[in-house]
C-alpha cells in the first residue's frame, strides 16, 4: 500500500527545505535564493503511535511496523507559477499529486532574502493560494469546454457536471479556495476527480526563526487562517532540525525549555491525519504488530483490504477486540473468555484503535 503523501509548499526561502529535514531527519538541499529545490526531496516517516508502542510492548513481536506518512519537499512558488513562472508548472504539477498539503509561512527575520525584500506572510498566503486558484481555473475552462458540447445531447450527468463547474469557477474567481465539506457526496464524487490543488486539505505551517516577526502580525495571521475555516501548526524550524537527532527524553526536555509541548512533525501529522478523515486499526500477534490507517467509516471489507486484496474479496468475518481491552487483559485466552472478541460481518465498520484479525476464503 502506497503512502499518503503531504507536499511542502510556498514562496522561495521561507524555511520548507529546513523543516522538510526537521521533519523527516533527512537532509534536504537549502540556499538563500529561489529554486534550490527544482526536483522534490521526498522522504517517507513513521507515524508516532503511542498505542501501538504499548502493543508491541506487551507482545514482543518479531517486528513493529507503523503506518506512514511521505513527505514532499516542493520548489518555491512564485507570483505568476499558474503562468509558467519559475518552473511554476512543474511545480504545480508536483502538488497535483499530493494527497495534502503543508503551506509554509515564513514567520521570522533574518539575513536570508525574501523574494519581496519584506516578511509578510498573510500576503504570502494569498500569493500562493491565488496561484494555486488561477492554476485550478485552467484546467476547470478547459473542462467545462468540453462539458458544453455534451450537454447539448442532454446527459444528465453531464449537465450535472457542468453546474458543478461553473459554481466552482465563480468561488475561485473570487480568490478563496474550495472546501469539500461544503459539498455533499454526489459534488464531493466529481470534485475529488477532477483533482484540483485548492480542493486538497491544506494545514498552514507557521515557522518561527531564531527572530521571529511581532507579535500582533502573527495573531493577524493566525485569526485570518481561522475566519477561513482553516488551520495551522506552528514549528521552530531551525531549532527542530537542530535537535532532530536527540534522543526522544532529550528532546522532550530541550523542547520544554522553550515552552513546546510537541515536536512538529507530531503536530503536523495529527492535523493530516484528521484533514484526511482517517482512523487506525491494527493487526497484533507474536511475528508483528502493525498500523494500518483507513478513511472514517469504512467497512471490514475495506478493512481487510489494505493488508491484501485477496482478504477483501474472500472476507468471510472479522474478529474485533477493542484497544483498551487488548491492553487491561493478560492474552487474548482472557479476553475471549470475558467474552469481549466480537465477531463482525461486512457491514461493520471499523473504529480507531480496533483490533482486528479477519478470516478470509480464496
Amino acid at each position: 500500500m502506497s503512502s499518503l503523501s503531504c507536499g511542502i509548499v510556498g514562496l522561495p526561502n521561507v524555511g520548507k527545505s529546513t523543516i522538510f529535514s526537521a521533519l523527516t531527519n533527512a537532509a534536504a538541499e537549502s540556499g538563500n535564493f529561489p529554486f534550490t529545490t527544482i526536483d522534490p526531496n521526498i522522504a517517507i516517516v513513521d507515524v508516532p503511535d503511542l498505542r501501538l508502542n504499548k502493543l508491541s510492548k506487551k507482545l514482543s513481536p518479531e517486528k513493529t511496523v507503523h503506518t506512514s506518512l511521505k513527505f514532499v519537499d516542493i520548489a518555491g512558488l512564485v507570483k505568476g507559477a499558474s503562468e509558467g513562472e519559475g518552473l511554476g508548472n512543474k511545480f504545480l504539477g508536483n502538488i497535483r499529486e499530493v494527497d495534502a498539503i503543508a503551506h509554509v509561512l515564513r514567520c521570522f527575520e533574518d539575513d536570508v532574502t525574501h523574494v519581496f525584500d519584506s516578511v509578510d506572510p498573510k500576503r504570502d498566503l494569498d500569493i500562493i493560494n491565488l496561484e494555486l486558484c488561477l492554476s485550478d481555473l485552467q484546467i476547470l475552462d478547459k473542462r467545462i469546454l468540453k462539458l458544453e458540447k455534451i450537454k447539448k445531447s442532454g446527459d444528465k450527468e453531464s449537465i450535472f457536471e457542468y453546474e458543478i463547474i461553473q459554481e466552482l469557477i465563480n468561488l475561485l474567481n473570487t480568490g478563496e479556495k474550495i472546501n469539500l465539506s461544503n459539498y455533499d457526496d454526489n459534488h464531493k464524487k466529481i470534485i475529488s476527480s477532477l483533482n484540483l490543488i485548492s480542493a486538497k486539505p491544506t494545514i498552514y505551517v507557521l515557522n518561527f526563526g531564531n527572530n521571529q516577526i511581532n507579535d500582533q502580525k502573527i495573531k493577524e495571521l493566525k485569526d485570518y487562517i481561522t475566519n477561513k475555516n482553516e488551520t495551522f501548526v506552528e514549528i521552530h524550524g531551525l531549532l527542530e532540525k537542530e535537535i532532530k537527532d536527540f534522543e526522544e527524553a532529550e528532546k522532550k526536555v530541550f523542547l520544554k525549555e522553550y515552552e513546546i509541548n510537541s515536536t512538529g512533525l507530531n503536530q503536523l501529522i495529527n492535523k493530516v491525519f484528521n484533514y484526511l478523515d482517517l482512523i487506525t486499526f491494527y493487526t497484533a500477534g507474536e511475528k508483528e504488530c502493525r498500523a494500518w490507517s483507513i478513511i472514517k467509516d469504512s467497512k471490514a471489507p475495506e478493512a481487510a483490504g489494505k493488508i491484501h486484496t485477496d482478504f477483501q474479496k474472500g472476507f468471510i468475518k472479522a474478529e474485533v477486540i477493542k484497544y483498551k481491552d487488548f491492553i487491561e487483559y493478560k492474552n487474548e485466552e482472557e479476553i475471549k473468555k470475558m467474552g469481549l472478541v466480537k465477531f463482525e460481518g461486512k457491514d461493520y465498520i471499523i473504529k480507531d484503535g480496533d483490533i482486528v484479525h479477519f478470516r478470509y476464503n480464496l
